[in-house]
């Protein structure tokens, strides 16, 4: 893919300083899709003296610090040496870099009341109500054919407001704030303009604002989602909370990468951001794919020492969790109901919904305390269903112990979340202990 320069809207926060959470805003606020998080992602690993890896070259490794992405969408990163692999095992930390929102359509135009519109497809369990009466823009891949007949992806992010999706006047729909329904179909697609501009137009444009120098002819196929421009903000007294878009889950992917970054010395840790999470990561990218297999197989030189290695391992599912809604608290389990700013949550489901295990809960609790950092635990409750992580996914296709954790929020999958602003830091030291371990996470017996 050609380098994208995408320069970020400006917000009225200072966002550079070097403070954990100005530096999470600007994160999330460069990453409108996960496109945009991946390359985010990249740009940190190679200014940390990362080496780029691609899939279609042959590997000859040694030590070192390596990433790989794939789909543009999906990145694994690693810190690597051999000679202590098979005694040490891996300590991962995974994460996803999608989150609920609206694409658009591959024919998507329409005209109606001479407002021109786009057709969109709801993506993930999207929260749908907060949607309306926002600022929305365009951001995402675009494929296109250059005048020399070479093909070519390139990321845009129109970045401005483009897009909004109005209301019906209370007027007009007395029954709204008690029966209110919404037909995705028919209720969301975003008015963009009142011109009849060619849409492929449209992204042309923008492409050739991104890569001026790029000779396009055609634009081919797109992979293209709306996003609300608010900036992500320290709101509250005391700037308390984050409120933020997609804070599921580019906030773990966030702090998973501040953890391996600023764990110079560690060896052997990774950490897998996959796209596609989602949707049921089912797909090239996602966690039910092959990326991390294939990579663990291309560093370990026979199926022996890949068991081995493996058994002493542990993955941390880094994924939101459900923080206790003061005004719902009846929806938590009493004596499981995390709240903001507390600490990182354990999550625990019997079905398997979540990895956690007796083993992989007393490991993390053991960390945390010795550590000092407060943590907490969440099981849904029993009249009501469970979602669920890569845990369970990863878990199954490696065989490798797992634990999935969290920082509580509210609004989840809504436009705009909310997670508490001490809560990243105390997932930060977590993860950075838990990748400081020397040896393997092995937890003996009693026969």
């Amino acid at each position: 893919m050609e380098p994208a320069t995408i320069d970020a809207p400006q917000s009225h926060m200072t966002l550079m300083t070097d403070s954990l959470n100005p530096r999470l805003l600007q994160f999330i606020q460069d990453s409108p899709t996960p496109y945009h998080a991946t390359q985010q992602v990249m740009t940190r690993l190679d200014a940390a003296g990362f080496q780029a890896l691609s899939e279609t070259d042959v590997w000859a490794l040694k030590a070192g610090r390596y990433y790989v992405t794939r789909n543009d969408s999906s990145i694994i990163a690693f810190c690597w040496d051999p000679s202590t692999l098979t005694e040490s095992g891996l300590k991962m930390v995974g994460a996803h870099t999608d989150s609920p929102c609206l694409k658009v359509k591959p024919n998507p135009v329409t005209l109606e009341q001479d407002y021109q519109q786009l057709g969109v497809e709801v993506y993930g369990g999207v929260l749908m109500n907060p949607w309306f009466d926002r600022d929305l823009s365009l951001a995402g891949k675009v494929t296109y054919r250059l005048q020399n007949g070479q093909l070519r992806n390139g990321l845009i992010n129109f970045q401005q407001a483009i897009a909004v999706i109005p209301s019906l006047a209370i007027h007009l729909d007395r029954e709204a704030n008690s029966q209110r329904s919404i037909n995705a179909q028919t209720d969301l697609p975003p008015i963009i303009s009142q011109t009849t501009e060619p849409f492929d137009v449209l992204l042309k444009n923008e492409v050739l604002r991104t890569y001026p120098e790029s000779q396009i002819d055609t634009i081919l196929a797109w992979d293209l989602c709306f996003y609300d421009v608010n900036p992500p903000a320290l709101i509250g007294l005391n700037d308390a909370f984050i409120a933020s878009a997609r804070l599921d889950n580019l906030l773990s992917c966030f702090i998973a990468l501040e953890a391996l970054i600023q764990s110079e010395a560690a060896t052997n840790t990774l950490i897998v951001l996959n796209d596609h999470e989602e949707v049921g990561s089912s797909s090239i990218a996602g966690a039910d794919g092959s990326f991390l297999v294939d990579v663990l197989n291309r560093l370990t030189t026979n199926s022996e020492d890949k068991t081995r290695i493996l058994a002493q391992s542990l993955l941390i599912s880094t994924d939101n969790a459900h923080g206790v809604h003061p005004n719902f608290a009846g929806k938590h389990d009493p004596r499981h109901s995390p709240k903001l700013n507390k600490g990182p949550v354990i999550k625990v489901n019997a079905n398997q919904r979540y990895a956690t295990n007796s083993d992989t809960h007393g490991y993390f609790r053991a960390l945390c305390e010795a550590q000092d950092i407060p943590h907490q635990v969440f099981v849904t409750r029993s009249d009501m269903g469970c979602g669920s992580t890569i845990g369970p996914i990863t878990a199954s296709k490696l065989g490798v112990k797992t634990l999935d954790i969290g920082l509580p929020t509210f609004g989840m999958h809504s436009i705009r979340e909310l997670a508490g602003a001490k809560d990243p830091e105390y997932l930060l030291r977590a993860l950075r202990a838990f990748f400081s371990q020397s040896q393997g996470v092995l937890i003996t017996a009693e026969h």
